[in-house]
């Protein structure tokens, strides 16, 4: 029977997924780790967390480690989370149309892809078809595979304005009852790929606008200065650039000036 897991045990997990994701795990998360992990030593027949520790930290098997790293990740969205963040979209989004240029904007912790969508309807409704690009990233391969599926409870759909969700979504039946599908062609507008914001980036290119929202609050100060300085050089010139209204950028960046609440533009 597998036992609770030990301080010493937690501490290796703390260390495991600061230096995986740079994710900081506060004392309060031991029960989190324990109920997240257990059922998978189960599935591998494991007697301890330390045991569990010990084929993660070996190097043998990588999908073993992206598996913890998904457990231990995280991820709580909804769709149009945040309206106003949505409103600032359209609005730089439409300004952009003067320039006559393609607009992209990344959704770089994208989780389940609800912001992702969100952003897809809103500039599927303001710009021309052919002139936005999004995309959408995330460390967990899990939630990426969810993503790109498009496929949600209906549950989850509630803060969808209704002219979106008569335009941009399927209503499922049969073995779908109850669930929403994001219609094929706003799904294949949207980009999903895995980035880890601990690490290098990427080749992303240069984007008008990027939504970094609640996903500091997971870091240390040092991480946060150093994901935030990776991700604002991907920002253009006059770029907007979003976090998630418990958040700052204080002592974190002066690279943007905040515009309003949680909203920030690079000059």
């Amino acid at each position: 029977m597998l036992t609770s897991i030990s301080d010493k045990e937690f501490g290796q997990f703390q260390r495991f997924i600061f230096q995986s994701a740079g994710i900081t795990l506060s004392a309060a998360k031991k029960a989190l780790v324990c109920g997240r992990l257990s059922k998978r030593l189960q599935q591998r027949q494991m007697k301890s967390y330390s045991e569990y520790f010990r084929l993660l930290s070996s190097g043998e098997d990588a999908r073993e480690v992206q598996m913890a790293i998904d457990l231990l990740t995280t991820n709580e969205t909804y769709f149009f989370r945040e309206p106003k963040h949505f409103d600032a979209l359209r609005q730089h989004a439409l300004a952009s149309r003067a320039g006559n240029r393609n607009f992209r904007i990344w959704s770089a912790a994208s989780s389940s892809g609800e912001e992702a969508y969100s952003m897809a309807m809103v500039l599927a409704d303001c710009l021309p078809e052919d002139s936005w690009e999004v995309h959408a990233s995330d460390v967990s391969m899990r939630v990426l595979e969810q993503a790109r599926t498009g496929l949600y409870p209906s549950t989850r759909t509630t803060h969808i304005p209704r002219e979106y969700l008569r335009r941009y979504c399927l209503k499922g039946n049969g073995q779908h009852e109850g669930m929403v599908l994001v219609d094929r062609k706003l799904r294949s507008r949207v980009q999903f790929m895995q980035v880890n914001l601990n690490e290098t980036l990427p080749k992303l290119g240069l984007f008008d606008m990027i939504f970094l929202r609640n996903v500091m609050i997971y870091f240390n100060q040092d991480t946060k200065r150093q994901v935030v300085e990776r991700i604002l050089s991907t920002l253009k010139p006059g770029g907007i650039f979003i976090i998630g209204h418990s958040e700052s950028l204080h002592d974190i960046s002066s690279a943007v000036q905040q515009v309003s609440p949680s909203i920030y533009r690079k000059p």
